[in-house]
């Protein structure tokens, strides 16, 4: 088969540090690009809905914006390192990115339509810029991201699930309801206390911190209608301990009443005695 003299193929034969260049990269793309149309038939760039460019050894991309009705975008298997050829395609709603060796997803933050983004095989490495690009994207319910150095962080899925709650599907994995449970009591403290809370139907101060010093609430009068031993005590109490102490002995009394047998006629005394007797007796024993 023979090659055009402005074949990648033969330019790279030629002289490396040609190809290497931005300029010459972003050429190759737009050729690819303008073939793919062509293949496809599309006459207008509002009527392209779609683009095939996968396996075409990419480095760079053109700026795609022109194509404002693009929905599915094909660009697997090639060398892409970066992703800023996307700034207006707000329609976009499959990305397939994966195989490249992309280390920074700085752009797809404008993806607001995007249901589907497959990643996994790239060279991504800071877990927080890429969280921080994917939050930009409410509609995302299908993400891959395995086989990426990333992925090596302890509790990496459960970092992605609790940063990415609308995400469904992660690394070809449906989210389950235990792992959103689990990710909540690790990385929600503040939200595991009020659920937690409410299960044993208390109340929460909503400023509550889990890492501040516990605070010693003010010490507060007895009221005027508390009895201790006869006495009327309306102590202030300096220590919560006492405080606590006092009310346990206050409600901790316990009384047992038990019939005075000694005081209950028998069936004969009854009978024989014609006088009335008293009613038998209760003794009660209150202890502390």
């Amino acid at each position: 088969m023979a090659w055009g003299p402005n074949h990648p193929s033969r330019i790279s034969r030629h002289s490396t540090s040609v190809v290497s260049s931005p300029d010459v990269a972003l050429e190759i793309s737009r050729r690819v690009v303008e073939d793919e149309l062509k293949i496809c038939g599309f006459k207008r760039d509002a009527d392209v809905s779609e683009l095939f460019l996968s396996q075409k050894d990419l480095t760079e991309v053109i700026d795609l914006s022109r194509f404002k009705k693009l929905k599915y975008l094909w660009l697997q298997h090639n060398k892409l390192q970066g992703i800023t050829f996307l700034t207006r395609n707000y329609c976009l709603t499959e990305l397939y990115l994966n195989n490249n060796a992309i280390f920074d997803l700085e752009g797809l933050h404008s993806l607001p339509s995007l249901y589907l983004l497959l990643l996994h095989h790239n060279e991504l490495t800071n877990i927080d810029a890429t969280v921080k690009e994917l939050k930009g994207m409410p509609n995302l319910k299908i993400l891959t991201l395995h086989q990426n150095p990333l992925c090596q962080y302890n509790l990496y899925r459960l970092y992605i699930i609790y940063h990415l709650p609308e995400v469904q599907f992660l690394d070809r994995k449906q989210v389950t309801a235990e792992e959103r449970r689990t990710m909540i009591t690790i990385f929600n403290h503040e939200r595991t206390h009020v659920v937690q809370s409410i299960a044993f139907r208390g109340r929460v101060d909503a400023s509550w911190n889990p890492r501040a010093p516990f605070k010693q609430k003010p010490a507060q009068r007895v009221p005027p209608d508390f009895a201790f031993a006869n006495n009327v005590d309306k102590t202030v109490f300096n220590d919560p301990e006492d405080a606590v102490f006092v009310r346990s002995m206050k409600r901790s009394a316990m009384a047992i009443t038990s019939l005075n047998w000694d005081t209950v006629p028998t069936r004969e005394e009854k009978y024989l005695d014609e006088k009335g007797r008293e009613p038998a007796q209760m003794l009660t024993v209150t202890l502390r």
